[in-house]
């Protein structure tokens, strides 16, 4: 009888440790590096671009914001705020494009995004989300400064 009380207890610690298994390439360093948490995920601001309230057909206006876009894009990549950027296709959502801010607060990310000539001149409007994605997700940057030919 006093076995049958213990089986509980024997279950319960196997099926505990089940799912808790230690990953045998774990690099503290380059985790405690890019701010991952124990499942190797951390918190960013994702941005969805959508077409913004200025329909202007003043097409140097609209140049010379866009243009501003760009740098701006290439600013927050160089001081690694940005982490991921690219447009979308024709959708029928009116989303013109994304951003992955490394950034840990909405309110960090809409500073960052007030820098943006396009946005400025509501040429763009910006949708911000918390998002919990993986820690690496910056280390594809190095690598991604090496696949391209011409810059946009």
């Amino acid at each position: 009888m006093k076995y049958l009380l213990l089986l509980p207890i024997i279950f319960m610690s196997i099926f505990s440790s089940i799912g808790q298994n230690s990953n045998p390439n774990y690099d503290a360093e380059l985790a405690q590096k890019l701010g991952a948490d124990d499942y190797g995920m951390k918190s960013f601001v994702f941005v969805i671009l959508k077409s913004g309230t200025n329909t202007s057909a003043d097409i140097e206006l609209k140049r010379i914001a866009f243009e501003g876009h760009l740098k701006n894009i290439n600013r927050l990549v160089n001081e690694n705020k940005l982490i991921v950027t690219g447009p979308f296709g024709k959708n029928n959502s009116d989303f013109r494009g994304l951003f992955i801010l490394d950034v840990k607060t909405l309110k960090e990310a809409t500073e960052l995004l007030e820098t943006d000539p396009a946005i400025k001149a509501k040429y763009l409007e910006a949708e911000l989300y918390e998002w919990y994605g993986s820690a690496a997700l910056s280390e594809y940057l190095a690598a991604s400064d090496k696949i391209w030919k011409v810059s946009p």
